[in-house]
């Protein structure tokens, strides 16, 4: 079947449009299955299939989007918050399978601290390069930052229980440490209460107070011709799929890569692959905020990490009990204990008042900055 002279100049403007530039790192996808079937250096394998990941990441992201906005707000609403971290828990999986505790915990954390610091601080800057100011939901960020604080604070108490009572935190350089089974039972007991926050939290955003998180779009996205269900269905499950491949490969690659590169594996989880997962997403974040959107792209950011919290940790605590050589405490090291604490103080103070300048969004990078630095000399 031939393509009409038409369509190509179409597939050309999307592809090299702000929304399409992730497929053009579809390739990085077979090149990076080839490239692991014939064993070569672990570092090609490793930045190739982190790349693979980021189409394949935004393909899930827009099916997702396309089947939300046929489902209606309520199923909409769940649908965004079922899938918008699903290729970061996919990647967490299979490295809680391969035993890589405290890779998984820096990619939770880095997660937290790249979204709160990192996308914020890149849509604030862009966003307000050109203008005094920008402004959106003073009550929106206030609850999504409130329910990240506390949902840090739940996560944080293992790791001050092993402290106190316990051998102490672990050393970022370390793959995994084996704990005593009560603070194993502790995290399991904390997982559960986010969960039950988690829910809660979806009571509340997408039914008793809907219109908070949901405010009424503008209308002048530009989407193109909506996908059908079928198309959607199909692009989501063929993206899971794709996902998974990448996850597959681009976990096992980590060890090596890291000390190839030079680095721990402490930081290219925290760093490295926490940006990878989100890569799609922060993108949008960005946009949109350069379109004066910014109640969506403080959305994005606040309630993405508020979700990693939330419910991507607590989910991985419990997949660690049949899932990998044992379970995974939510004990974390002393850089991802600061970091991420001082990076929501940070959150809630920058959105307290409901307006945003391109400095603050400098600010927030130079802390990110800094953090990043930090975790590549731990």
């Amino acid at each position: 079947m031939s393509v009409e002279p038409s369509q190509r100049p179409d597939a050309r403007r999307f592809l090299t449009s702000s929304e399409g530039w992730p497929y053009l790192l579809v390739p990085f996808i077979p090149l990076a299955i080839a490239l692991d079937l014939a064993h070569v250096s672990p570092t090609i394998i490793f930045f190739s299939s982190a790349l693979g990941v980021i189409p394949t990441a935004a393909l899930m992201g827009r099916a997702t989007e396309e089947l939300a906005a046929r489902s209606g707000p309520g199923i909409g609403g769940l649908l965004n918050v079922t899938f918008g971290n699903a290729p970061e828990l996919i990647i967490a999986l299979f490295a809680l399978g391969a035993g890589l505790h405290e890779v998984v915990k820096a990619s939770i954390i880095g997660s937290v601290i790249g979204n709160v610091l990192l996308v914020l601080g890149a849509s604030m800057f862009v966003g307000g390069l050109g203008r005094d100011r920008q402004r959106f939901s003073r009550t929106s960020a206030a609850a999504q930052s409130s329910m990240l604080l506390l949902a840090v604070v739940a996560m944080m108490m293992p790791a001050i229980f092993e402290l106190v009572e316990g051998k102490g935190l672990p050393l970022p350089g370390v793959e995994r440490v084996a704990y005593d089974s009560t603070v194993e039972q502790l995290s399991l007991a904390v997982a559960l209460v986010l969960i039950a926050s988690y829910g809660a939290g979806l009571l509340f955003s997408l039914k008793t107070h809907r219109d908070l998180f949901n405010p009424p779009s503008s209308g002048d996205e530009e989407h193109g011709e909506p996908w059908s269900v079928r198309r959607s269905v199909g692009a989501l499950a063929l993206a899971g799929v794709a996902v998974g491949v990448m996850s597959e490969i681009l976990v096992g690659s980590i060890s090596e890569a890291a000390k190839s590169i030079g680095l721990t594996e402490f930081f290219v989880g925290a760093i490295i692959v926490a940006i990878v997962g989100n890569a799609a997403e922060h993108w949008v974040a960005v946009l949109v905020a350069r379109k004066d959107k910014m109640d969506l792209a403080v959305n994005i950011a606040i309630g993405s990490s508020a979700q990693i919290a939330l419910f991507v940790a607590p989910v991985l605590v419990l997949a660690s009990f049949v899932l990998g050589p044992g379970p995974m405490p939510l004990v974390f090291n002393g850089f991802e204990l600061g970091g991420v604490f001082l990076a929501v103080l940070i959150a809630i103070h920058v959105t307290n008042e409901g307006e945003s300048t391109w400095f603050e969004g400098v600010q927030l990078l130079a802390v990110y900055a800094v953090l990043a630095l930090a975790f590549a000399f731990a």
